[in-house]
């Protein structure tokens, strides 16, 4: 299990850093109105992760009972789906975006949450990607997987959710710094490259 668990995480956390869509838009609530709205965007984006990880638990533990063949062909899409956003990563600009006009009001901290739920389950990217990611870090894949896939959403909801929170938090140095280092978007695109090309060939072995 730990063998399995310390990966997932480490991966996990290069991913959550590499700068996207979820990460840019608490980074702007929080440079716009303040920690807390940024801090309840990021609650809204990672409880849809509760609706993805429930769609893959079910999804592929009913695949897994019915033959160990499909199984491996889930691996090997998921493994081939990490090496295509690596490519995409390596064909797209470095440069990191950061902008403020979309925010220019504070809004209701309920609505902040609404939308940052949606934007997290509405987006087929993000189910795809858990489809293709989850399933190389089962540890026991004859065993109970439903909670096993259960407990991989959990840890990366947990470190999302920190570091999410963190960003929030210190959104006005992060933006400084941006500001300062354009091109921190270059270490920040190798990082991705790096990173998903390393997970891909870690559910291939």
């Amino acid at each position: 299990m730990i063998s399995e668990i310390i990966p997932f995480l480490t991966a996990s956390i290069l991913l959550t850093l590499s700068p996207g869509p979820d990460i840019i838009y608490v980074l702007v609530q929080g440079m716009t109105n303040g920690k807390k709205y940024g801090i309840v965007t990021a609650l809204g984006l990672i409880s849809g992760i509760i609706i993805h990880t429930s769609l893959v638990a079910f999804g592929i533990s009913a695949v897994i009972k019915q033959s160990e063949t499909l199984f491996l062909l889930i691996k090997a899409f998921g493994a081939a789906y990490l090496f295509y956003l690596a490519w995409q990563v390596y064909r797209s600009k470095p440069a990191i975006n950061v902008d403020t006009d979309i925010s220019n009001n504070r809004k209701e901290l309920t609505s902040l949450y609404k939308k940052g739920f949606l934007m997290n389950v509405l987006n087929p990217k993000v189910a795809i990607f858990f489809l293709a990611f989850f399933p190389g870090f089962l540890w026991e894949p004859n065993g109970n997987t439903v909670m096993q896939f259960y407990i991989l959403g959990f840890l990366f909801m947990l470190q999302a959710f920190l570091i999410f929170s963190a960003v929030a938090i210190l959104a006005g140095k992060i933006s400084l710094y941006l500001q300062k280092h354009p091109n921190s978007g270059k270490v920040f695109k190798w990082l991705q490259v790096v990173v998903f090309v390393g997970i891909g060939i870690f559910i291939l072995v």
